[in-house]
């Protein structure tokens, strides 16, 4: 059977239920995350609908800076459990189309659909279901179409807003050729820097790295070299899986100023390990893995991890190791802290 995986993306989702919830919005530029605070504010965009963009506003980008690119936009906050009741939904209507759906986010799941036999019905499903979503939800979505889900993937960003794009397997070479290596998943700015070096060249396209051998690509990048070297030749053979239904639990928080004053930074942080526990045993997890991010002044990012042998329950020693995870932050690097967060991965559910 000829293989057809299908990725669903909504268009811009968050901003795009605001325009609904508020069509007086329509046509504005509508930038979603944290408070600007006339160009003051210390968090982020989260995301931003096209018109936004237009003015290069971008999900991550400060929030500071979305405001000075266009101080006329209407910014709004994250209202996240109206975002998960609308993804509730266009979820439900996925599963109606296929028996195999891969959700990876809110606004975004795999379908493997290779039982339509053929990529031109395949194409006709994907109208089919947009249309469905459109009809009830009243929001735009793109699709990719492929042999896999790496290449339907970079085809929906293609198709990108409100499309459908397919890339049958004997065009897919052509279509990665061209293309920036960045495009493919998993090549961030540090592997790319890694590999312009290597080539000693800027702006390096997909037909560029294609030319290096399998051994040279893993000494220069380990085990993501071997992945690469397939994945430029559009080869992806990971499957479509029903995804665990919560991978993980965690909180933020973005402090108005950047701050090394302890007694500012570790009640926050108290208060945060205690949402993230109260959460976890509302809903009856166990913790496999602690993560503790925290952002210094100038936006350096790090995380620290924490794993368990056995899932962990006892939230006296989650608050332990959290904190003593952060404490490292704190003594290894001096700067300011500009954001701390804390997340568990959930290992088990109790049973009940």
């Amino acid at each position: 059977m000829k293989r057809i995986i299908l990725l669903l993306d909504m268009d811009a989702f968050f901003a795009m239920v605001e325009e609904r919830e508020n069509p007086h919005f329509a046509g504005k530029p509508i930038v979603v995350g944290a408070d600007p605070k006339e160009g003051r504010g210390r968090g982020v965009v989260s995301t931003a609908n096209y018109e936004a963009r237009k003015y290069g506003i971008h999900s991550a980008l400060p929030i500071s800076e979305a405001f000075r690119l266009c101080p006329s936009a209407v910014f709004l906050p994250v209202q996240g459990e109206l975002y998960s009741r609308v993804s509730e939904n266009i979820m439900e209507i996925l599963k109606g189309y296929a028996p195999l759906m891969e959700q990876v986010s809110l606004d975004e799941a795999y379908l493997d659909i290779s039982f339509i036999g053929s990529f031109e019905k395949a194409k006709e499903l994907a109208e089919k279901i947009r249309n469905e979503i459109f009809q009830k939800e009243k929001l735009p979505a793109s699709c990719g179409i492929a042999q896999n889900k790496m290449v339907a993937k970079i085809a929906c960003e293609k198709a990108k807003p409100n499309g459908v794009l397919v890339v049958e397997q004997k065009e897919s070479e052509r279509f990665l050729l061209p293309l920036g290596i960045r495009e493919i998943p998993g090549v961030g700015p540090k592997t790319k820097a890694v590999l312009e070096k290597f080539f000693e060249k800027r702006e390096l396209k997909i037909q560029d790295v294609k030319k290096a051998t399998r051994e040279e690509l893993v000494e220069l990048l380990g085990i993501f070299g071997n992945t690469l070297y397939e994945k430029v030749r559009g080869i992806d053979e990971s499957p479509v899986a029903v995804a665990q239904e919560v991978k993980s639990v965690g909180k933020e928080h973005t402090f108005e100023k950047d701050t090394r004053d302890a007694e500012e930074i570790f009640p926050v942080f108290q208060q945060l390990i205690s949402e993230v526990c109260t959460e976890l045993k509302e809903e009856g997890f166990s913790c496999k893995t602690i993560t503790v991010v925290c952002r210094f002044q100038g936006f350096e990012t790090h995380t620290k991890a924490k794993s368990f042998k056995e899932p962990l329950q006892d939230w006296k020693i989650f608050e332990k190791e959290a904190m003593q995870l952060l404490l490292k932050f704190l003594t290894e690097n001096l700067k300011p802290v500009r954001l701390i967060g804390v997340r568990a991965r959930v290992a088990a559910r109790e049973a009940e």
